[in-house]
């Protein structure tokens, strides 16, 4: 049973595939900048479908920590921000294709994935 955000498991994931995608919910922006320049992991669909949006999450996370770090109350509970990587990393890790609110159709109607 899936929920409004996830897409059904793709067949062809391999355990290889589900490993690169948690590290790059969990590493993120990091990780899927490496991903994306290592020809043979950016060609397989399931690595390719959230290289892009995990990306793009990892940076808008980098700049909502960066603002609410300047707010002292606020600045101490940015770390919550990290369980929703987890959350993602551990939908991905079963293989299913992730859906992450605003960010994953922003990056399909730019053509980036």
């Amino acid at each position: 049973m899936t929920t409004s955000n996830e897409v059904p498991p793709v067949a062809d994931v391999s355990s290889e595939d589900r490993l690169w995608v948690l590290l790059c919910f969990l590493f993120t922006p990091l990780f899927p900048i490496i991903t994306l320049l290592i020809e043979e992991k950016k060609s397989r669909p399931f690595i390719k479908y959230h290289t892009v949006p995990t990306l793009i999450l990892g940076v808008v996370e980098v700049v909502v920590v960066g603002l609410l770090q300047l707010i002292p109350v606020v600045g101490c509970l940015t770390r919550l921000i990290w369980i929703i990587n987890i959350i993602f990393a551990i939908k991905a890790n079963k293989g299913v294709n992730v859906e992450i609110p605003v960010i994953t159709s922003f990056a399909k109607g730019q053509n980036w994935m």
